[in-house]
């Protein structure tokens, strides 16, 4: 049985626990009055993108959409520009809250596969994390390729000039494509993230218990 279809059994007909139990921040999603001073903050809000604003994201999990919610693209193209943390009169951190809500979704596997900023959290991610540094040569050609071997063929030539340009100005090494700069302590690195999610998933245990 996987982790959503466990999920989704334990929080039976009730949406807004799980999102209380699972997500980051969840607990303050049932504080909001749906007022809509968020949505209308947004810089996005009205964007054919943005299905869902934020007050009728939460207003869906107070109604059990769990699928509805979990599958949406709106959590994902949040710009982190806080304007709705701010100007919220119950002070809820919405962005947090989006930012919780994509994650849970991922986590899960449900999320949309190739929804932009999903792709490239994740791409970046492991880019990062395999050695501490981050390869500009591999994140971009994990972009460029993302749609199949033709298509990342015409955006590189695309970008030939740019290319180019950052290697006469010593700005880009093709040889970083067999290796690339990385941080002398890369276990080091990896011990530090996996202490970080043990010490997360301690206080997600900590906080269910609770």
């Amino acid at each position: 049985m996987s982790t959503n279809t466990q999920l989704a059994e334990k929080y039976r007909n009730n949406f807004l626990k799980e999102v209380e139990e699972q997500v980051e921040m969840g607990d303050w999603v049932k504080m909001c009055m749906q007022c809509g001073v968020c949505s209308g903050s947004c810089p996005l809000n009205f964007q054919s993108a943005w299905d869902h604003p934020p007050q009728e994201l939460f207003m869906m999990i107070r109604a059990g959409k769990r699928e509805e919610v979990l599958t949406s693209s709106s959590m994902w193209n949040c710009t982190s520009c806080y304007n709705c943390t701010v100007r919220c009169p119950r002070k809820l951190p919405i962005t947090l809250i989006m930012h919780g809500i994509a994650e849970y979704a991922h986590r899960l596997g449900l999320a949309p596969k190739m929804q932009a900023t999903r792709f490239f959290s994740g791409l970046f991610w492991n880019n990062c994390t395999t050695t501490g540094r981050v390869n500009e040569l591999k994140l971009s050609m994990g972009l460029y390729f993302k749609d199949g071997f033709v298509q990342g063929v015409k955006n590189g030539l695309v970008m030939k000039n740019v290319a180019l340009g950052l290697m006469k100005a010593r700005r880009l090494n093709p040889f970083e494509l067999f290796g690339g700069h990385k941080c002398k302590d890369q276990k080091g690195i990896h011990a530090m993230l996996k202490k970080a999610r043990d010490i997360e998933n301690t206080r997600k245990v900590a906080k269910v218990a609770a």
